[in-house]
């Protein structure tokens, strides 16, 4: 059975929530407020968090990005702002996803099932990866051949697809889960126009049920961190993106 946390200083919010989330056969933990989170997230381990923005104490970036910082936990955040700039800084601290207040109840459900089913699969696809290097320093053949499947390179940008990091122009830079996700299926696509549902589909799962908007403000974090070499990523107007060197 999977478990959530639900952080909320608002006891119908939590209520609600809760009501539902059994009903769909997961079990519910809460907090009041985001210090109560961190510390429930040190003690336990959970499979995914809903919590409000606005909170007495600890709000909810800041605490996201604490708990981030000591476990990879996904994170839903609730929400009565629904601004660029809240929903940009959300995914900046890493938020999985961003509900606007009053939502519905259902839809947060889907949500969820969609945050945790993604995130098994990327820990599973992790696992596999450790086994890959394992393997491939057992023969100095596979190291050859596994070293040339290892790195996306274009203008600049690199990619270690083993190490999940990014070096523009020989600098590291540090991106989010879904801003590597992102340029990853952008460059190994390379030349290809990407709709945003086949962006949506791709990094957030086959039943996101998110607005395409949510693609551009990620894809408005991706190239800031690209810094000079952005304009690899160009936007194909009413459709999407696409990555070109």
């Amino acid at each position: 059975m999977a478990k959530i946390l639900v952080v909320d200083d608002e006891d119908d919010i939590i209520r609600l929530i809760e009501r539902y989330a059994k009903r769909e056969g997961y079990e519910v933990e809460t907090a009041g407020d985001g210090s109560e989170a961190i510390e429930a997230c040190r003690q336990n381990d959970y499979d995914a968090i809903i919590m409000d923005v606005m909170m007495p104490d600890t709000d909810g970036f800041t605490a996201c990005k604490k708990i981030r910082a000591f476990k990879d936990i996904p994170v839903i955040m609730l929400s009565a702002r629904g601004t660029e700039y809240d929903k940009l800084f959300g995914f900046e601290v890493g938020v999985d996803d961003y509900v606007t207040k009053p939502f519905s109840p259902k839809e947060l459900m889907a949500r969820i099932n969609v945050v945790i089913k993604r995130h098994t699969v990327n820990t599973k696809d992790n696992d596999k990866t450790k086994d890959t290097e394992g393997a491939e320093k057992a023969s100095s053949d596979s190291e050859v051949k596994s070293e040339k499947q290892r790195y996306l390179e274009a203008d600049g940008i690199k990619v270690d697809l083993l190490g999940h990091d990014v070096y523009v122009d020989g600098e590291k830079q540090e991106l989010t889960a879904k801003e590597y996700a992102i340029l990853v299926y952008l460059m190994e696509n390379t030349g290809i126009v990407l709709t945003r549902d086949q962006i949506l589909n791709k990094v957030w799962g086959y039943e996101y049920f998110g607005d395409d908007r949510t693609v551009d403000w990620q894809i408005k974090l991706l190239r800031s961190k690209l810094g000079n070499r952005r304009e690899a990523i160009h936007t194909i107007r009413g459709t999407g993106y696409k990555f070109q060197p």
